[in-house]
Protein backbone atom coordinates (compact mmCIF):
# COMPACT_ATOMS: atom_id res chain seq x y z
CA UNK A 1 0.00 0.00 0.00
CA UNK A 2 2.96 2.13 0.78
CA UNK A 3 4.67 2.25 -2.73
CA UNK A 4 1.50 3.01 -4.29
CA UNK A 5 0.84 5.97 -1.99
CA UNK A 6 4.16 7.25 -3.04
CA UNK A 7 3.65 6.73 -7.18
CA UNK A 8 0.16 8.64 -6.22
CA UNK A 9 1.66 11.66 -4.29
CA UNK A 10 5.03 11.60 -7.10
CA UNK A 11 2.33 11.80 -9.96
CA UNK A 12 0.39 14.53 -8.06
CA UNK A 13 3.59 16.68 -7.53
CA UNK A 14 5.83 15.75 -10.48
CA UNK A 15 2.90 14.71 -13.48
CA UNK A 16 2.67 18.22 -14.87
CA UNK A 17 6.42 18.42 -15.61
CA UNK A 18 6.08 15.23 -17.98
CA UNK A 19 3.25 16.65 -20.27
CA UNK A 20 5.79 20.07 -20.30
CA UNK A 21 8.59 17.74 -21.30
CA UNK A 22 6.66 15.40 -23.87
CA UNK A 23 5.42 18.48 -25.16
CA UNK A 24 8.52 19.94 -25.95
CA UNK A 25 10.06 16.92 -27.48
CA UNK A 26 7.33 16.50 -30.07
CA UNK A 27 7.64 19.92 -31.02
CA UNK A 28 11.58 19.24 -31.30
CA UNK A 29 10.69 16.26 -33.00
CA UNK A 30 8.52 18.47 -35.40
CA UNK A 31 11.33 21.21 -35.81
CA UNK A 32 13.17 18.59 -37.17
CA UNK A 33 11.06 17.17 -39.61
CA UNK A 34 10.26 20.32 -40.87
CA UNK A 35 13.65 21.16 -41.50
CA UNK A 36 14.91 17.85 -43.01
CA UNK A 37 11.45 17.62 -45.34
CA UNK A 38 12.80 21.14 -46.65
CA UNK A 39 16.16 20.82 -46.90
CA UNK A 40 15.47 17.49 -49.28
CA UNK A 41 12.79 19.62 -51.16
CA UNK A 42 15.10 22.47 -51.69
CA UNK A 43 18.08 20.28 -53.11
CA UNK A 44 17.98 20.71 -56.46
CA UNK A 45 19.64 17.06 -57.19
CA UNK A 46 23.46 17.41 -55.66
CA UNK A 47 22.64 13.70 -54.04
CA UNK A 48 20.88 10.59 -56.05
CA UNK A 49 16.95 9.79 -55.33
CA UNK A 50 19.07 6.44 -53.88
CA UNK A 51 21.15 8.15 -51.69
CA UNK A 52 18.11 10.01 -50.26
CA UNK A 53 15.98 7.27 -49.66
CA UNK A 54 18.94 5.61 -47.50
CA UNK A 55 18.83 8.87 -45.94
CA UNK A 56 15.15 8.62 -45.27
CA UNK A 57 15.28 5.07 -44.29
CA UNK A 58 17.93 6.32 -41.60
CA UNK A 59 15.88 8.70 -40.16
CA UNK A 60 12.79 6.11 -40.04
CA UNK A 61 15.12 3.90 -38.12
CA UNK A 62 16.31 6.74 -35.60
CA UNK A 63 12.57 7.73 -34.51
CA UNK A 64 12.95 11.24 -36.49
CA UNK A 65 10.32 10.23 -39.27
CA UNK A 66 7.44 8.08 -38.87
CA UNK A 67 6.29 4.93 -41.38
CA UNK A 68 3.96 7.42 -42.72
CA UNK A 69 6.32 10.01 -43.43
CA UNK A 70 9.07 8.17 -44.78
CA UNK A 71 6.81 6.64 -47.19
CA UNK A 72 5.27 10.26 -48.20
CA UNK A 73 8.68 11.77 -48.54
CA UNK A 74 9.82 8.30 -50.78
CA UNK A 75 6.42 8.61 -53.35
CA UNK A 76 7.84 12.61 -53.36
CA UNK A 77 11.54 11.46 -54.31
CA UNK A 78 10.19 8.65 -56.73
CA UNK A 79 7.76 10.86 -58.88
Amino acid sequence: MLPYLGVFVYLIARGHKMGEHAMADAQAQEAATRQYIQSVAGSGGGTSTAAEIAHLAELRDAGTLSEEEFQTAKAKLLA
